[in-house]
């Protein structure tokens, strides 16, 4: 049943704080923490390398402003699932939930708990990185099994910790760190680095830690008043990641030779190192290890979100809709919770990643121009949100995910064209489960008629 204009609210317990709370911790990961090393190896102007982290934040705000709009239009939980379904098709809407139930926030899950293990063991050297990374996946997942506020109450907890260890960092970067020859001044070399074919290829990956921004949209029928605070949360969200980030690579860049940087994964062990001594690695890995626990929870509690409203749509999937005493999506949040130890355990979750990086671009490519669709073909619907700075806005986000999409076919064909190919399979089963749907309606409709008629006779 379409849901345009509708405008509704739920009757939703999720705050704004925690919403916002949910995006801060589904954006930052471990990308931030270490790609500026392959960044400066080809860029060397410290005014570029900032810029890179505020255009890829740019992009983002474009993007959440026009999910914010599509979301208080068409508020129901599920992201990409529902927006593609309502404004395409659904076979188109159940592409995008196929690659969400599967492997979209499973893989990340997998990785970001075993980037936990590998990072916690400076603080517990002896313990087992997959031991950890299955715990903290499985001490997530329990947790949101519990219910909302209880989910919401450690997701907070977590993700406000993060926050904390996040500014000390840097605040002790600046206080402590002995300032290198960079300066973040615009030169005159700065327009031709930033129109470079580097500075292109480094946006792809700043793109990528920035991914995260829309999460509070995959749960918005939970949220209290969502047409005012939806928008309110992907942009509060948003604003302070840009800001974090942006600062987070200021001090790397201060704090360490970009010599010493360049080409290097651990950025942050290597700045903390530099600012704390030799004590800075376990520092840093301990600041990373316990910020992921706070990722790892917003994933696990908005992906199954996702394969909860596709049960609701589909017959054969009917099961994933099922709540708990505790309203909460159980079999679907143990379903993911499976699927990501799987990975773990086959060590996959990576090339997985690299398989779907470009449907799950294609899908959010769609759900934008989805906005400037709706725009020109549903002009009258009721929109509690209306996305700031349209048609500008949803124009670079579309730009940019297309250069992003084209990067990703030329450098990467075969995880491309592969990811492209379980969109196809996900197309042949959504087909497939309507046949079986109509099978099974056919079936009813024959067998019913003739048990009237049967007490007729009788």
């Amino acid at each position: 049943m379409s849901k345009f204009g509708s405008g509704r609210e739920s009757a939703g317990t999720v705050s704004s704080v925690t919403a916002t709370a949910i995006v801060i911790a589904d954006m930052v990961g471990v990308g931030v923490f270490t790609s500026l090393g392959f960044q400066v190896a080809d860029i060397k102007s410290g005014f570029a390398l900032i810029m890179l982290w505020i255009v890829g934040g740019v992009v983002a705000i474009c993007g959440a402003l026009c999910y914010a709009e599509l979301t208080t239009m068409l508020p129901r939980s599920s992201g990409e699932y529902n927006f593609l379904r309502e404004i395409y098709h659904p076979a188109f809407g159940f592409v995008a939930g196929w690659l969400s139930a599967t492997v979209g926030f499973a893989a990340p899950i997998a990785l970001a708990a075993m980037a936990f293990g590998s990072y916690f063991k400076s603080i517990a050297p002896a313990a087992s990185p997959l031991l950890l990374g299955l715990g903290v996946t499985w001490l997530a997942a329990l947790v949101h099994l519990g219910g909302v506020r209880l989910g919401a109450a450690f997701h907070n907890a977590w993700t406000l910790l993060k926050l904390i260890l996040i500014v000390v960092f840097i605040v002790a970067g600046f206080a402590l760190g002995n300032p290198q020859a960079i300066s973040f001044a615009p030169s005159a070399g700065d327009i031709a680095a930033m129109t470079s074919a580097p500075f292109a290829i480094s946006l792809v990956f700043v793109l990528y830690s920035y991914s995260g921004w829309n999460a509070a949209t995959y749960i918005v029928e939970e949220l209290r008043e969502p047409a005012r605070n939806l928008p309110r949360a992907l942009l509060a969200g948003t604003v302070i990641v840009i800001a974090l980030y942006v600062a987070l690579n200021a001090v790397f860049l201060t704090t360490a030779p970009m010599r010493e940087l360049a080409g290097q994964v651990d950025v942050a062990f290597i700045a903390g190192t530099h600012m704390f001594g030799p004590f800075g690695g376990r520092i840093v890995g301990a600041l990373i290890s316990l910020g992921l626990v706070s990722s790892i929870s917003a994933m696990t509690w908005i992906g199954p979100r996702v394969t909860m409203t596709m049960g609701e749509d589909m017959p054969i999937l009917r099961v994933f809709a099922r709540r708990s005493k505790y309203g909460v999506p159980a079999i679907a949040i143990i379903f993911q919770l499976l699927v990501a130890n799987l990975l773990l355990l086959t060590q996959s979750f990576e090339a997985v990643l690299d398989f779907i990086q470009f449907s799950l671009t294609f899908c959010s490519f769609f759900t934008v121009l989805g906005l400037v669709k709706m725009r020109i073909t549903h002009p009258n619907l009721l929109r509690p949100y209306r996305a700031w700075g349209y048609p500008l806005t949803p124009a670079i986000f579309l730009i940019v995910t297309l250069f992003v999409m084209y990067y990703l076919l030329v450098s990467r064909p075969l995880q491309s064209l592969g990811g492209f190919a379980l969109m196809l399979a996900g197309l042949a089963l959504y087909y497939a489960s309507r046949q079986f749907s109509n099978d099974s309606a056919s079936e009813v409709s024959r067998t019913v008629p003739l048990k009237v008629d049967t007490l007729d006779r009788a």
